[in-house]
């Protein structure tokens, strides 16, 4: 089976970024599991335009991609109640590629109060392209870490989250 991370957030500091190496770390050690880390700090993907940009070399890089995998991890920072431009830009490009495939989400945030910012895009996902959408989500918020480390409720969420992404994952592959 092979996972797509997505990691969407463009800060060098991003704590989405460090959940999404953090779930990548605990997904490799499945058996028979490959991991794809698609980091959109290193993959620099144009605005999509609704046409010429579908040919540029890293839309075509991310499309053979995210077409190779059976499951998907999509980690974003959650700005003003909701994920972030860089991974709406993904999905305008590479959505079509998650369907009727397993996803989960990794949302890393300033506070509590955008807990139900995955809601809107999961919804979308699952009527767009009939993602199946994995019932677990991990939410961070800058309390929830000590450095760059999870404190341990929420690893152990992390971790609880990556099992269930690779055991609905297997399932859904056959």
């Amino acid at each position: 089976m092979k996972i797509a991370i997505v990691s969407s957030s463009l800060n060098p500091g991003s704590r989405s970024r460090l959940l999404a190496l953090q779930a990548k770390a605990r997904i490799e050690e499945s058996e028979n599991v490959e991991v794809d880390l698609i980091d959109l700090q290193e993959l620099e993907l144009p605005l999509c335009d609704g046409g010429a940009t579908y040919g540029d070399p890293a839309v075509i890089e991310l499309s053979s991609r995210m077409e190779a995998a059976d499951a998907y991890v999509l980690a974003s920072p959650i700005y003003n109640y909701g994920f972030n431009a860089a991974l709406k830009n993904v999905i305008e490009f590479a959505g079509r590629k998650m369907e009727n495939k397993l996803v989960g989400f990794l949302c890393a945030a300033g506070g509590a109060n955008s807990y139900m910012g995955a809601m809107s895009f999961a919804n979308s996902l699952m009527l767009d392209f009939r993602t199946i959408v994995l019932p677990r989500f991990v939410y961070a918020t800058g309390d929830d870490w000590e450095g760059d480390s999870l404190k341990p409720s929420i690893a152990d969420r992390l971790s609880q989250f990556s099992d269930d992404l690779v055991s609905f994952g297997r399932k859904l592959a056959g």
